[in-house]
């Protein structure tokens, strides 16, 4: 049997330690503060919510739905004129046709997730909806759609043109809003 000297061995687990960024386990990022105080930090920086005012939106690209039954979707974009920014869930999103208001379901299958929009860069969501018949209590002939930012007082508004929307009862569309996403994607 051969015996390694302690040293070489005390060594190589530095090393390896080093190498794996767990030399240190006094929680220093090297400078007196611990790392969950960086990560905390960066964090804040970043973590300032988007205000509506800096967010200059477009409504774009529409595949419309042809025909009652049939499924469209309204992307909308927003570019950030303003600092680096943060949206954090879905926007709130609300139909309104002569005297009513219908507010649009998040979508189930969608997992929100915050989303750092940096100065100049772009976000979406997209409303998908299916067409109403035109008329009667099973569908709502939309004129505007109102949407808010998380958090926000505020409501951006823009026409709409893509025809009646389908209720699935008295004052629920159907149609859902996805969460928030770099635009592109």
């Amino acid at each position: 049997m051969r015996a390694v000297p302690i040293t070489v061995t005390a060594l190589a687990a530095t090393l390896l330690l080093t190498a794996c960024g767990g030399g240190d386990d006094s929680g220093s990022a090297g400078d007196g503060k611990s790392k969950a105080t960086d990560s905390a930090s960066a964090a804040g920086a970043a973590g300032s919510a988007c205000a509506a005012g800096d967010l200059s939106p477009e409504v774009g690209p529409v595949d419309a739905a042809p025909a009652a039954g049939d499924t469209g979707n309204v992307t909308v974009t927003l570019l950030n004129k303003g600092a680096e920014c943060t949206l954090n869930g879905f926007p709130t999103v609300s139909l309104q046709a002569d005297g009513t208001s219908a507010t649009v379901a998040k979508d189930a299958a969608a997992e929100a997730q915050p989303l750092t929009l940096p100065a100049q860069g772009t976000a979406s969501f997209t409303i998908t909806y299916v067409r109403g018949a035109g008329s009667g209590d099973k569908s709502l002939a939309v004129k505007t759609v109102k949407y808010g930012l998380p958090s926000a007082s505020a409501d951006e508004s823009f026409p709409w043109s893509y025809g009646d929307v389908a209720l699935k009862s008295a004052d629920v569309p159907d149609a859902t809003v996805s969460a928030f996403q770099q635009a592109g994607d």
